[in-house]
């Protein structure tokens, strides 16, 4: 999850990638830039890049840093404030800067895709609409600081993604819930500190539809290595964390087929909280949002966290389940 934290008058941190690349392979370096910009990262100066502080982009810039000492490099990750120089201000101006532009090119090829759409085959308008919605989902991840033409963007996309009716999603096949429940019972289930809405969400699943003895362990994400018998949740090169567009809770419920109406609708809930993308709207996120923040941010330990959210979050299934009953009566 990214923070939106836009208050000038804030101090700011930031995650600063300084890396030196081998000059050959060439094809190399292109490939290091290209995974920059897939990440959001601005240059600040020649060879050093940079990304809001929160634990997601860390996670990010060490697997590129990874990745840049792999191929020949080195690589070195620096969070800081900035004193001199370029202002914070300065630098979310880059950002926006670069989002802006990517928000452009998607609002222009949706609207060609628009003024051309009597003349397309169906397969082919709906390769192309699938296509854009993807690279928008992919901006919307990056753009920080929430820029205007995101707006724009997403409108576009969803006039036509309603020209396209009846398209059904395509996505691997998911385990069954009997072979999930076989690998993941009698586990301890490890995340990060100070645990937040994905996370608090995540472990109420886990306990009440998974293993009602799950054990939970809370560990700083940095450079955790996993036990034996230990399944990690939203961090660092987790079994179980964001894919694609999903969150955390939404990938668990995936991959445990759990398709009961009651637990899609939290996931809803949980995915616009988390995400902050304002995919679903429903009118219960707000108020689970201001919880859960109150939560996250009070001076309960996380064990006591995950008991205060479990309450909330049973109420909240129970009421989804009821509205399903109801509207599966009519």
């Amino acid at each position: 999850m990214h923070e939106d934290v836009t208050d000038a008058s804030i101090a700011r941190s930031w995650l600063l990638l300084l890396h030196q690349l081998p000059p050959q392979p060439a094809y190399f370096r292109v490939k290091i830039w290209r995974r920059l910009q897939s990440l959001g990262a601005v240059a600040v100066k020649n060879s050093v890049y940079a990304l809001p502080a929160n634990d997601d982009a860390l996670e990010d810039f060490q697997w590129l840093a990874q990745e840049i000492v792999a191929g020949g490099g080195e690589a070195t990750i620096v969070e800081a404030r900035l004193v001199d120089g370029l202002s914070d201000q300065q630098v979310i101006a880059l950002f926006d800067a670069a989002r802006t532009a990517d928000w452009d090119e998607i609002v222009a090829e949706a609207r060609q895709l628009a003024d051309g759409w009597r003349e397309l085959a169906a397969d082919e308008a709906r390769t192309r609409v699938e296509r854009l919605a993807k690279r928008a989902e992919k901006i919307a991840a990056i753009d920080f600081f929430g820029t205007t033409g995101r707006v724009a963007a997403a409108g576009l996309i969803e006039e036509l993604q309603r020209r396209l009716a009846g398209g059904a999603e395509r996505e691997a096949p998911a385990m069954t819930t009997e072979a999930a429940l076989k690998l993941w019972l009698n586990r301890t289930w490890v995340t990060r500190r100070n645990v937040a809405v994905d996370r608090i969400a995540s472990a109420w699943l886990i306990r009440r539809f998974i293993d009602p003895q799950a054990r939970f362990k809370f560990v700083d994400g940095r450079g955790y290595k996993p036990e034996p018998e230990e399944l990690r949740f939203d961090m660092f090169e987790a079994e179980f964390t964001h894919e694609g567009d999903r969150c955390t809770f939404e990938t668990l419920l995936r991959r445990a087929s759990l398709d009961d109406p009651a637990l899609v609708a939290i996931g809803e809930v949980v995915h616009d909280i988390d995400l902050k993308d304002d995919r679903y709207e429903r009118p219960e996120t707000a108020g689970v949002a201001t919880l859960m923040s109150a939560l996250a941010n009070g001076p309960l330990d996380d064990a006591a966290r995950l008991a205060r959210g479990a309450d909330l979050l049973d109420g909240l299934y129970d009421a989804f389940a009821a509205a399903a009953k109801k509207e599966k009566k009519k």
